[in-house]
């Protein structure tokens, strides 16, 4: 178990845990938002193929903004650990709720499907394909609705990753390892389904190579499952990608006709309601019995936007731009691990020890991001949900459980049972990817120091700032604004950036200070966006946002000012 915890969150108890890390309950304390951190193992930290997968999950989640989806609050990473701050889902997973009630009734396992098939369609529509959808990664709500979760091993549609996923849902496609497709997601979304309406896997196997020809070869056991739903087993279990719904989207528009035909318009609401009172059955199991939150309040977050980088990237966040590059990130992990001074004070120990964090969900109106202060952990950022560990060639496919789930420590199928184990199984050993051979944890590996020869001054020095601009301030609500700020330097080197508010009733001044000024630490590249929101507690026709940076900028920074709605001057 790592040792090691992301600075700024206090821990509570553990949610789950498996081969590749854990995921914890914590609360934020700038703003006692509840939130799920999952933390890499110890072990995986150490293998740079882990790292690299575990920030690419990261980047991902930062590109979805869908309510269907456990969505992303930030990124931290460190010399000792690396961790993802997730949005805490008040559930529990399908497999907990399949192991404790049985199988569910067809109203019920529709609206299931339903909505983490949406959550698969927008993640389709960016071009993502999730790949390990199964009980274990669907969440159900206490008011019945249902959320996707971990998307450890996912990747770029029309990507060859070679063989990964949980043996039980995989396509045939995807043990032949052809190109990753939705039609991919679509057929383990239907396994799943089949599971949710019959209490067992569609295909039992007594090894993996007999599960993998049932899987490719065996018809569809669609007599297993009630007649009105028959149809759509089928279509969702075809062995041809092609003869399948073509998405997540297309599928849930034949659910929707399937089911209103069969169980008439009020089968939604019917099936929530029967969601809602089996989790509340299992409601000393939820993550909102063993904690009190204290607040919810949005102070401010951060948005990275993005710069030239490859087409995957950008095809993740066509609405809101902005990817986070790993190649940066483990660049900024090599030259703060070696650059950064010895701390002599708390602050200054804390931003060594996070030195990496990125808050990159788009659209997070409520989250852990309070106005950070230099040297805290959530003001440091790179430019660079939870399940079992899956079949994967290379990447960490999860930390072992789900906020609110259990923990299934499976990814391959026990030869005996045909269930789900704790073993990681490596069906494309020629990947690059695929995991390193384990170091011997008696090799110490750390470089010795001369005690005569006197320490070298590593500190970096100040980039040079050339320039900032204030690039948008709008009003968003009666009292709350954004902006977006770019600042520009010669060199990679830290850089603050202090975010003052002004409100007063003169244009042309800043009138005003309204509240502290917020402070930004960035690193690691040469140009920064930076995006924040403001509630404004002096209600002036004219709200000013100032920027400056430490180094000064040669200009002294930048300002706008926009007059309010409330003061419309004609």
């Amino acid at each position: 178990m790592s040792t090691w915890t992301v600075p700024g969150y206090t821990e509570s108890l553990e949610l789950g845990s498996g081969a590749s890390g854990r995921v914890v309950l914590a609360l934020h304390e700038g703003t006692g938002v509840p939130v799920a951190v999952k933390y890499l193992s110890e072990s995986l930290h150490t293998r740079p193929g882990f790292v690299r997968d575990f920030r690419a999950e990261a980047r991902l989640l930062g590109g979805l903004d869908s309510p269907y989806v456990a969505g992303l609050y930030e990124y931290v990473e460190s010399p000792d650990g690396a961790a993802i701050v997730m949005e805490l889902v008040d559930g529990v997973s399908l497999r907990t709720l399949l192991a404790r009630r049985g199988p569910l009734d067809a109203e019920a396992a529709l609206v299931i499907l339903k909505g983490s098939l949406l959550g698969l369609a927008d993640a389709h529509r960016v071009g993502v394909v999730h790949r390990d959808y199964k009980p274990e990664n669907v969440l159900v709500t206490s008011d019945g609705a249902s959320k996707l979760v971990d998307f450890g091993i996912a990747v770029d549609s029309g990507a060859r990753a070679g063989v990964a996923g949980t043996p039980s849902y995989m396509a045939p496609e995807q043990w032949r390892g052809d190109p990753a497709s939705p039609a991919t997601d679509v057929y383990a979304a239907t396994a799943t389904f089949f599971e949710c309406l019959t209490g067992r896997k569609p295909y039992p196997g007594d090894n993996i190579a007999e599960l993998a020809l049932r899987h490719v070869d065996a018809p569809v056991p669609d007599e297993d499952v009630p007649e009105p739903v028959r149809p759509l087993v089928r279509r969702g279990l075809a062995k041809d990608p092609a003869q399948r719904p073509g998405d997540a989207r297309a599928f849930v528009a034949e659910l929707e006709a399937a089911a209103g035909a069969a169980y008439g318009p009020g089968w939604e609401e019917r099936g929530r309601g029967r969601l809602a009172a089996l989790v509340a059955l299992l409601a000393l199991l939820l993550p909102s019995a063993r904690t009190e939150p204290r607040s919810a309040t949005d102070t401010a977050h951060t948005v990275l936007r993005s710069g030239p980088g490859p087409a995957w990237a950008r095809g993740w966040k066509p609405t809101r731009p902005g990817a986070i590059v790993a190649a940066a990130a483990a660049i900024l992990a090599i030259v703060l691990a070696y650059t950064a001074p010895p701390a002599s004070d708390p602050d200054a120990a804390q931003a060594a020890e996070a030195f990496a964090t990125t808050s990159a969900r788009p659209g997070v109106t409520e989250g852990p991001t309070a106005p950070p202060t230099p040297g805290s952990a959530s003001s440091a950022a790179p430019p660079a949900d939870s399940a079992a560990p899956s079949t994967s060639p290379g990447g960490p496919s999860d930390t072992g459980t789900t906020p609110g789930a259990d923990t299934d420590a499976g990814g391959a199928t026990d030869p005996d049972t045909g269930t789900d184990t704790g073993t990681d199984t490596d069906t494309d050993p020629g990947s690059d990817t695929a995991p390193e051979p384990p170091t011997d944890p008696t090799t110490d590996t750390t470089q010795p120091t001369d005690p005569d020869e006197p320490p070298s001054d590593t500190t970096p020095d100040a980039p040079a700032v050339k320039d900032v601009t204030v690039t948008e301030f709008r009003q968003t609500g009666p009292t709350t604004a954004t902006t977006t700020v770019t600042v520009q330097t010669d060199g990679p080197r830290p850089v603050s950036v202090s975010l003052a508010w002004f409100a007063g009733d003169s244009a042309g001044k800043p009138g005003t200070a309204d509240g502290p000024a917020e402070v930004f630490l960035r690193s690691g590249a040469t140009q920064y966006t930076i995006t924040a929101e403001h509630a404004f507690q002096t209600l002036g026709c004219y709200w000013t946002v100032q920027a400056s940076t430490t180094p000064a900028s040669a200009d002294g920074g930048a300002s706008q000012q926009l007059l309010t709605r409330r003061c419309d001057l004609r």
